[in-house]
């Protein structure tokens, strides 16, 4: 069974179909596809914006340079006044969390950006990280509301309807997850099973193993 059919196999009965995107994009000229010319280092820099945000801890960063450049990533999108889905969003990523065990903070980094950078100050982050009580290596971060819609367009929570398009909650229920260097990068539903998430992000690093279905199965 190939990597195709094996994902599809699994995420049907649990996650839905992930998208795997583990190819650099590709520029199409004259009907043919031409490798994009630009220098790599400048091609993944150009991915995503490196636009100013503060941490939940109240630390500045930059989204690029600070946060993604060189890393190993989950990111999803949230707000705190949420009372839907993003209380259940948050308690399963933190059980995704405690599947990386150590490596989260170290060689691991997760990333929640609210919606509501108008309400979600560092301190109300700092207040919802508490409640759950994430544990290190997990940033929340709020900042300006143009430049939060610019991620949160370029990183591809997006739909072709603008009337969805417009409705927050359509957003949240996603995780990316990806290593930059490698330029990989998916995503599947933030409340699958935790056991299938680490695993695909396992499975995209440079030695990872396809996982045994018995084994994601239990």
């Amino acid at each position: 069974m190939n990597k195709r059919d094996f994902i599809k196999k699994l995420t049907g009965a649990s996650l839905g179909i992930a998208a795997l995107n583990t190819l650099p994009s590709a520029a199409i000229a004259q009907g043919d596809f031409h490798p994009a010319r630009m220098d790599r280092a400048e091609r993944r820099k150009k991915s995503f914006p490196n636009v100013p945000l503060i941490t939940h801890e109240g630390e500045a960063v930059r989204f690029y340079d600070d946060l993604i450049k060189n890393k190993t990533v989950l990111i999803n999108f949230m707000y705190a006044r949420c009372g839907d889905i993003c209380p259940g969003m948050t308690a399963n990523l933190k059980k995704v969390q405690r599947e990386f065990g150590d490596r989260v903070g170290r060689d691991i980094f997760m990333y929640s950006i609210t919606l509501e950078p108008e309400h979600d100050t560092p301190s109300a982050l700092k207040a919802y990280a508490e409640l759950f009580r994430v544990g290190p290596g997990w940033k929340f971060l709020t900042g300006k509301k143009n430049d939060i819609e610019l991620l949160r367009r370029q990183l591809g929570f997006t739909f072709s309807d603008p009337i969805l398009d417009q409705d927050k909650t359509q957003h949240i229920g996603v995780v990316k997850y990806g290593i930059e260097p490698l330029e990989r990068w998916g995503t599947c539903p933030a409340l699958g099973n935790p056991k299938y998430i680490a695993e695909y992000l396992y499975w995209m690093e440079p030695d990872g193993r396809r996982p045994k279905q018995s084994e994601m199965l239990g």
